[in-house]
């Protein structure tokens, strides 16, 4: 009894072995090819359990949903002898899984193989072009040309390319700093040259505002002597009239600004009354 319960057992176990080699699933984003002896014998599409035979047939599984390529940037030369950092982006899904697994077998090599071609169309279509059509509205013409040329390499590989982007192209590091210097170097020299017309114009404008200047004072001292000179002449005109018309009484005002410039609180003088300088004094004008 215990004998027949151990070859149930082995039996068992040898049907599940063989179930497990014979079934396979294929999920929904997957795509598979049966291999008998490592050629392929079947192309399998749709999703479910399947079977196949086993010991002698193997499967390898394809991914059939959009994949991204993301090769490193890589230096190129334009034209116009301009070398730019580009840097690409693609996107791609495999559609002849018999030829992918004939050509790359694998999405590893297929990789590979798919940046070498976009570096290569990128180079060689970005060498036909100059760095000003590169940044004008030819741009998407551009892209049109490297994106043709991947997608008729790579269906040589069993794979159909969706879009090939450049995602930055920028100038190399060493030219970038060369460049940098350069306008750093040009900036400072026009602003020196900014500075330099700045100081020449202020100093003019400076030169011209003290030469009006000295010009209106000596203008207005000129007018102010000459007003002073008018004044003073109708001064004197007036106190010769006034002297002319009443010299007694001129000769008494006159006598009058003595006194009041000569005393003040402080002031004693001792001068005799009968003097001429008191003569005004106890006297009436008549």
């Amino acid at each position: 009894m215990k004998k027949n319960l151990q070859y149930i057992l082995i039996g068992a176990a040898i049907v599940l072995v063989i179930a497990a080699q014979s079934l396979y699933i294929v999920r929904q984003p997957e795509q598979a090819i049966v291999l008998q002896f490592g050629d392929p014998v079947r192309l399998v599409q749709e999703p479910g359990l399947k079977i196949k035979v086993p010991f002698i047939q193997n499967v390898v599984f394809y991914d059939k949903r959009l994949l991204n390529l993301e090769p490193p940037a890589q230096e190129v030369v334009l034209k116009d002898k301009k070398r730019l950092d580009v840097d690409t982006f693609s996107r791609y899904r495999i559609t002849e899984p018999l030829t992918f697994y004939k050509t790359v077998r694998n999405e590893y090599q297929a990789q590979n193989r798919l940046q070498e071609i976009v570096n290569s169309s990128a180079r060689n279509v970005l060498a036909t072009v100059t760095l000003k059509e590169l940044l004008s509205e030819k741009r998407n013409e551009i892209m049109k040309r490297i994106s043709q040329a991947v997608k008729a390499d790579a269906a040589q590989l069993g794979v159909e390319v969706a879009d090939v982007r450049i995602r930055r192209a920028d100038l190399p590091i060493q030219v970038s700093q060369a460049i940098n210097d350069r306008m750093k170097t040009e900036r400072i020299r026009e602003a020196k040259g900014y500075r330099a017309d700045g100081e020449k114009a202020a100093q003019e404008i400076r030169a011209t505002a003290d030469k009006q200047a000295t010009i209106t004072v000596a203008n207005a001292e000129k007018e102010a002597q000459k007003i002073k000179g008018e004044g003073d002449k109708k001064a004197t005109e007036i106190w010769n009239n006034a002297t002319s018309s009443d010299p007694e009484f001129y000769s008494f005002y006159r006598s009058l600004e003595a006194y009041r410039n000569s005393f003040d609180d402080e002031t004693s003088m001792v001068i005799a009354p009968e003097g001429e300088f008191f003569k005004y004094f106890g006297k009436s004008l008549k």
